[in-house]
């Protein structure tokens, strides 16, 4: 999206604020926890009303989880673009990443708390009916979405706990909440099969933080506040090919576990090889780059290859599993 001439507080600078290019972060869990539900409860269960009511179908709470999921993204990038400018963090001049639409201007911060206000009780509003599919219990899971998507940017980033909190928000807190709450009452339980994928996803999605981190390592390491600041550059290159390679092994591992079909086992896998290739590929570009803003298009490269694992996790829990 082109960045010159925008207008304060229009439209084109909420959204770009709103940072489209990293919803797929938030996609790609809420899309493998449907089809995980989908696989154990079948299609046709997935889509038929219960009791005739069509609002009671499992389709519903699948789309309240992918709305919530997205509105939490975008609330998030707000929170995390606002207060790193009232802090002074953001400096148009040493800033590596892409522009900050309230250090930038674009947004002022009066404006901004507003959308705050707005976005968070627009993430209330969409998760509160998960209560009826999932029980009381979702208002707690969503308070505590709420509570980390600020805590993360004002607190425990400082403290390198960026990467365990993406494992648990990107990972195991939405892959499990969609599938509970997308299957039918009598069958809302999570499984092993779920708990692995939920962690493989975790540490895809983790890809790009490490992207995000290295590419800022200098910066960062005046104040020693990441993972990758404390690992060093060349143990954090290594870590991101790790991190994809064992998330590969696990979802393929969990998908299959179970079944002792050879010729089943040799197809899954060769379905995420297109994934394992991207993923290395990315690497080989993260390790030329080094330094510099150009460490943007690996950000980007990453997050293609987090969809592209995400929609090869569906493929092969729908169609071929």
């Amino acid at each position: 999206m082109n960045e010159n001439h925008v207008a304060v507080n229009s439209g084109k600078a909420f959204l770009l604020a709103a940072r489209p290019k990293t919803l797929s972060g938030a996609a790609v869990p809420v899309m493998i926890g449907v089809a995980l539900a989908i696989h154990d409860m079948g299609w046709e269960r997935f889509v038929t009303p219960v009791a005739g009511d069509w609002y009671r179908m499992p389709l519903v709470p699948a789309l309240l989880c992918f709305l919530f999921a997205m509105v939490m993204q975008v609330d998030a990038n707000f929170v995390n673009d606002y207060f790193d400018c009232v802090r002074g963090k953001d400096d148009r001049e040493t800033r590596l990443g892409p522009k900050r639409a309230c250090t930038e201007g674009w947004v002022t911060l009066p404006a901004m708390r507003r959308c705050l206000v707005v976005t968070t009780a627009l993430a209330c509003l969409v998760g509160l009916p998960l209560v009826c599919f999932g029980g009381w219990e979702m208002v707690l899971v969503g308070a505590a979405c709420v509570l980390f998507c600020f805590l993360y940017t004002t607190l425990l980033a400082q403290h390198g706990m960026g990467d365990v909190l993406v494992l648990l928000f990107f990972g195991l807190v939405p892959v499990c909440l969609t599938y509970y709450a997308t299957m039918p009452p009598a069958s809302q339980t999570i499984t092993a099969q779920v708990v692995w994928a939920s962690l493989a996803c975790g540490l895809v999605i983790d890809t790009l933080l490490v992207v995000n981190n290295y590419r800022d390592y200098d910066q960062d390491r005046a104040v020693g506040k990441t993972l990758i600041v404390r690992m060093g550059r060349e143990r954090a290159e290594q870590l991101y090919g790790w991190l994809g390679n064992i998330a590969t092994y696990m979802m393929w591992g969990c998908l299959v576990l179970g079944d002792s079909s050879f010729v089943l086992m040799l197809v899954c896998f060769a379905c995420f090889v297109p994934y394992a290739l991207l993923h290395g590929a990315t690497r080989v570009q993260m390790r030329r780059i080094g330094r510099g803003r150009e460490l943007n298009k690996v950000l980007g490269m990453t997050a293609r290859n987090m969809f592209v694992f995400g929609v090869t996790t569906a493929i092969v829990t729908l169609f071929i599993l």
